[in-house]
């Protein structure tokens, strides 16, 4: 019986077949390249039998890249110039970039981060999304213990702990007449450095005023400046070096900067109170309260929004109040930056992010925004972060498309960076405002650097593991038949991405380092370094050769850490994980090197040894039974703690950080010999 007629409407049949299906009669999906070109690697020969204008318009948009031959940066920006506004500073992107194409057959890979959830100093459980970096760090550990077995890396201390400081609330006695005005307004001038590229809240003559004018406070308003100003004092001091003046300075004008804000100040919204948030946030982020910052960021968006501040237009602001349309401006932008970054460093949602324009464009005020270039560029920048978490981590899997496409936008907005945020300008004449311009513009260009690492990370993961796979397999003695997977070019030039994007942070912050011109503590720029390290020690981890440069900056990463570390507990415990990773990376090198000498040497074998002689037991001594029962933590042979400081010319000295004057350390550091520890999947310590 014949089957019965189907309507030409509901075909599934495609209008128009490619060349290769239509002569192999094979059903074609209709895309071109179609699905069997793109499996079968000739997705660049893929061309429609018949004519391209017969359906084919409404099936490919022309103005849409391809995976196999994707558009250019070059390309993209050459057909976005006449589109760009000629009033910005910094181009925003093609409409074009907000829709992909229907048809696209991109390879996608699944996430392979998965969120976590962690413990407070409470004991509470607290969420961490699949975008941060701990969840990567978590796949990571996996990933080594998978190939060297359990290790101090892999399991270090067993526990689900998300490291916070503790708060401190005891008394101090201290004064405000301790501190001198020439003290405080050097202190407010580190503050302006620490929040050069992030904040940018009011200009320093506002500043000067207050601290001459303010000598007891009586009204509200000025209670609420007096509290900004404690806040950036503390800020200030929490930068320079630890000693007992600064550390007294930077915890009694915290606490009484705190204490202004929650006199009274929560029962009506005002741009002072989001101001006081703002600090009140930046500084937990520099004292290890990341949690408390996150809510802090949330009393400030809320309060931003009861002002009105998101929906600013200038047809919705008065004549009487044009004159505040930057300050209004100036503070909205400051609040988008250091929320949507905290967020995607914690992989949490943002409050900030339903409140942006849907097609990411910048808003009607931003061309007469206040002359602060850096502050643009890091709000433009934040959209864009804001809109690679929604794309890439919101979904189960991650489309090569939308990362090229992602990639394209930030590609766009470097093209159009003002040279000042380039280079490092030498014709400031003070030598505190060339270091606010040179730490603004590294602020600028490691968030950059990070946005790269988000959008290009998934595929980093995917395409690393199949090259450890492959390693393994072409040193194993298995069955040479067995079939090993090959890379997926695509994902194999976004990792190359990634890797190139977390030299280049590392980079720039040793040449800052190396002037002497990073501060103390630097609380975003400690987790941008860790994420880069965690990139780089994944990348050598995976190879069985040596990139010299890539080596080099790894270890550059160290020693900022380590500088960072001497007064932050945060910076000391990331140390301490990409040490712990050497250490992994050294043993990883060795296992390979020692394999490709087996397969090398099959007819000859070392047969004695000085250094590697098993004791028996007529002769193993007291000293040999401590060093054989030693934990891995004291034999390794790198540093396996960020307090084991090594010099060429000395020998190895233990220095515990000292947190807020105290010894600062952590539990369950020394752990038993691996061979009666029983393997734990999910321990790990955050």
């Amino acid at each position: 019986m014949p089957r019965p007629k189907v309507h030409p409407a509901n075909r599934l049949r495609a209008n128009t077949a490619c060349t290769a299906c239509r002569a192999s009669k094979k059903r074609c999906s209709g895309y071109f390249p179609c699905t069997n070109c793109t499996h079968k690697g000739r997705g660049r020969s893929c061309t429609p039998f018949k004519s391209p204008n017969v359906g084919l318009r409404s099936r490919i948009p022309p103005s849409q890249p391809t995976v196999e031959s994707p558009r250019t940066p070059r390309e993209t920006r050459a057909n976005l110039q006449p589109l760009m506004s000629q009033s910005h500073d910094i181009g925003t992107p093609d409409p074009e970039f907000d829709t992909l194409e229907a048809g696209s057959q991109s390879p996608e890979v699944t996430h392979r981060t998965h969120p976590r959830m962690l413990r407070n100093l409470q004991g509470e459980r607290v969420y961490v999304g699949k975008a941060a970096s701990l969840s990567f760090l978590q796949l990571l550990r996996d990933t080594v213990t998978q190939h060297i077995g359990p290790s101090q890396f892999s399991h270090n201390g067993g526990r689900e702990d998300m490291l916070e400081a503790e708060a401190h609330h005891d008394l101090l006695n201290f004064s405000d007449e301790f501190c001198t005005f020439d003290e405080k307004s050097r202190f407010i001038q580190s503050y302006h450095a620490a929040t050069s590229g992030f904040f940018n809240l009011s200009s320093s003559d506002d500043i000067s005023s207050l601290l001459i004018g303010i000598v007891e406070p009586k009204t509200d308003r000025e209670k609420t400046r007096a509290a900004i100003i404690d806040l950036m004092v503390a800020i200030g001091a929490q930068s320079y070096p630890k000693d007992p003046k600064n550390l007294q300075v930077e915890r009694f004008y915290f606490a009484r900067g705190q204490l202004g804000a929650f006199a009274n100040m929560l029962e009506d919204p005002s741009m002072d109170l989001v101001r006081v948030f703002l600090l009140m946030s930046f500084y937990m982020l520099g004292a290890c309260r990341r949690n408390t910052a996150f809510m802090y960021l949330g009393v400030a968006s809320r309060a931003a929004v009861a002002l009105g501040i998101h929906a600013d237009s200038p047809g919705s602001i008065t004549p009487d109040e044009s004159a505040g349309i930057n300050e209004r401006s100036r503070l909205w932008m400051s609040l988008c930056i250091l929320d949507l970054l905290v967020s995607s460093i914690l992989g949490r949602p943002s409050t900030i992010s339903p409140l942006l324009p849907g097609n990411r464009q910048d808003p009607s005020w931003i061309g007469t925004a206040p002359s602060d270039p850096g502050l643009v560029a890091s709000y433009q920048l934040s959209l864009i972060l804001d809109e690679i978490i929604t794309c890439l981590y919101s979904e189960k899997s991650a489309s090569a498309d939308k990362a090229n496409l992602l990639l394209c936008k930030l590609n766009t907005w470097s093209e159009y960076l003002p040279r000042s945020l380039r280079t490092s300008s030498s014709g400031h004449k003070a030598q505190s405002t060339f270091r606010e311009h040179t730490i603004g513009s590294m602020h600028v260009a490691c968030s950059y650097h990070f946005a790269v690492i988000l959008v290009t990370r998934p595929f980093l993961i995917s395409a690393l593991s199949v090259r450890l796979a492959r390693l393994h397999h072409s040193l194993s003695t298995g069955d040479p038949s067995e079939k090993v997977p090959d890379e997926d070019l695509a994902h194999s030039r976004l990792a190359a991405a990634c890797i190139d994007s977390a030299v280049y942070m590392l980079q720039t912050c040793l040449e800052v380092h190396k002037s002497g011109l990073l501060l103390r503590n630097m609380c975003i720029l400690k987790a941008f370094i860790f994420a880069a390290a965690l990139v780089l020690g994944f990348s050598m981890f995976s190879r069985s050769d040596v990139d010299s440069e890539i080596d080099g900056v790894f270890r550059g990463a160290l020693t900022i850490l380590r500088m960072l570390a001497s007064q932050s507990a945060q910076a000391a415990h990331y140390l301490e994980i990409i040490t712990l990773l050497e250490a992994a990376i050294i043993e990883q090198r060795q296992r390979l090197a020692a394999q490709t000498r087996q397969q090398r040497s099959q007819y000859v074998s070392r047969i004695f040894s000085l250094n590697d002689t098993p004791a028996t037991p007529q002769t193993q001594t007291k000293g040999d039974e401590e060093v054989r029962n030693a934990t891995p933590l004291q034999s390794q042979s790198v540093t396996s703690s960020p307090w084991l400081h090594f010099d060429d010319s000395a020998a190895t000295t233990v220095t515990p950080p000292m947190i807020d004057g105290t010894l600062f350390d952590w539990e369950g550091m020394d752990l038993p010999l691996w061979d009666s520890f029983p393997f734990l999947a999910e321990s790990t310590t955050i």
